[in-house]
């Protein structure tokens, strides 16, 4: 079920266990029963309504939280999703309600001293769209970077054949990474769109070409922007926005 996309695996455990799934026509209650490619799978209306109540949330997280667990003191970015910083222009018509918090999980990373768009969700669908390991859905950053003494201008310092490595040509782990797009948007600032996200790619990739890092800043993924929205406020996924 989760292979053709219809719904997360702990989804799937918590339909079959409901009796919400049927395999020609018959009702499937046991976890891990096992079906032939051949049969076909119906699920039940109750089923697609509870997965119609599952909300995804934006966050601009501001620096200074984990995407995930706390650890290290720092606190995690969900510990923001509260009604005092729902952001006031969210036009998604979604009110807010404590069972949101269930289950809600980030869906890709951002360190702690990077901020921007942080996605947190309920649907397993879309944590699968943005970081399973077939995601063709890319990201988009802004970096400010300084190279050895030169803070400004760094565009006329930096030799193009390292901006062509960032491009194409590294390698993280020893696994050689996708090609990305990498340009200037402007003498400080690269504009960095990368289709994975392996941990703290972006600072290890600048470090790898003699750039220091100074900022870092998530502004979209796939066909959603972080746009207006204020750091440390959040809004919904509106329904009809889809990455």
């Amino acid at each position: 079920m989760s292979e053709l996309g219809l719904c997360s695996r702990r989804e799937a455990d918590e339909w079959i266990e409901k009796g919400w799934v049927l395999v020609d026509g018959v009702v499937i209650d046991t976890l891990g029963t096992r079906i032939r490619p051949t049969q076909e799978i119906e699920i039940l209306p109750a089923a697609h309504s509870a997965q119609a109540r599952l909300v995804t949330i934006l966050l601009h997280k501001p620096v200074g939280y984990v995407s995930g667990q706390a650890e290290d003191g720092y606190e995690p970015a969900v510990t923001l999703i509260n009604p005092a910083n729902h952001w006031n222009e969210d036009h998604s018509g979604i009110r807010f309600a404590p069972n949101h918090l269930r289950t809600l999980a980030p869906a890709g990373r951002l360190d702690i001293d990077s901020t921007g768009l942080l996605v947190l969700t309920q649907d397993g669908r879309i944590a699968k769209q943005l970081i399973g390991g077939h995601s063709e859905v890319d990201k988009e950053y802004l970096v400010r970077v300084r190279y050895g003494e030169h803070e400004v201008d760094v565009d006329q310092h930096l030799p193009a054949e390292k901006l062509a490595l960032l491009r194409h040509g590294l390698e993280l782990d020893g696994v050689a990474l996708k090609t990305a797009q990498v340009s200037w948007q402007n003498g400080e600032q690269l504009r960095f769109v990368l289709r994975e996200g392996k941990k703290r790619q972006i600072r290890r990739m600048c470090e790898l070409v003699g750039l220091d890092v100074v900022g870092l800043k998530r502004i979209r993924m796939g066909r959603v922007t972080l746009g207006a929205l204020p750091p440390g406020q959040w809004r919904y996924l509106g329904p009809n926005e889809t990455f």
